[in-house]
């Protein structure tokens, strides 16, 4: 009975909120990334954009108005992590809202570390993930890391890592994992991925990666995640085996894909 419930009220979901064939068109030819899924997949995407759409709001601050385009772009990019997460959406439930500024924005917000110093970050951000709160984003940025080639990052995808690892706690490079993935496996390959990566940005190395990564094991995670989906190629060439963690994670394979020029992005 709960079940034919579920259903119920996600078709009548998917019935209410339907995207217009011209909005969603125009918001995959926006992330060139989008090329390598095909269309069985692409369909699924959009019944779990139209349910992130029901669920969340995707408002503006200072002064930034959302255009019905730019909250599809930003839901699409947000969905693919999650694409073929068990209960997907679900990995969002700790938050409503995400917000969108009209440029980088200062956060203003105070933290005390381990020795009782009280710190204050009023630096300004392209994009914020809060625990249990919003994620918050700067729409240029956002419009100009929908195309990694151009960019060498997308902000979306990196903020929604973020939360996806916050799920237990804080960002530390360790989401929750399915019962398929060995625990101690993921931190040792994470582990040692993460300190070539750090001596390799010591070393001023040229790296393709953001060098954003070396700041913390989130950031290693977060930044991964967009390369991984973004420009699966280079994740696989640079540490295999985080690629290999990531695919059997997030149930998708982008570099097989893009390799294979085919579209059937679940490798569950």
């Amino acid at each position: 009975m709960l079940d034919a419930l579920k259903r119920w009220r996600r078709r009548r979901a998917l019935e209410r909120s339907a995207i217009p064939d011209d909005l969603w068109n125009e918001a995959v030819a926006a992330l060139p990334f989008l090329g390598i899924y095909g269309e069985a997949e692409r369909a699924r995407l959009r019944e779990l954009v139209v349910l992130f759409l029901g669920r969340k709001s995707i408002v503006g601050a200072g002064g930034h108005d959302v255009t019905p385009l730019q909250r599809v772009v930003i839901a699409i990019q947000a969905c693919v992590p999650v694409l073929e997460l068990e209960h997907s959406l679900d990995w969002y439930d700790d938050f409503e809202s995400v917000v969108v500024y009209p440029g980088e924005f200062v956060p203003d917000w105070t933290w005390e570390d381990e020795a009782g110093v009280v710190h204050v970050n009023d630096g300004p951000l392209a994009g914020e993930a809060m625990p249990g709160g919003p994620v918050v984003l700067s729409w240029p940025d956002v419009e100009a890391s929908a195309d990694f080639e151009a960019s060498g990052m997308n902000l979306v995808i990196h903020e929604f890592a973020h939360k996806l690892d916050m799920r237990d706690g804080d960002a530390n490079g360790c989401p929750p994992l399915p019962a398929s993935l060995d625990a101690r496996e993921w931190k040792r390959v994470m582990s040692d991925a993460y300190e070539d990566f750090c001596a390799r940005v010591d070393r001023d190395e040229d790296t393709a990666i953001d060098p954003y990564a070396a700041d913390s094991p989130g950031e290693f995670f977060a930044v991964l995640s967009e390369v991984f989906f973004a420009a699966p190629a280079m994740l696989a060439d640079a540490y295999p085996e985080v690629h290999r963690q990531f695919a059997a994670f997030y149930g998708q394979d982008p570099a097989g894909l893009a390799a294979a020029g085919s579209g059937v992005a679940g490798i569950n």
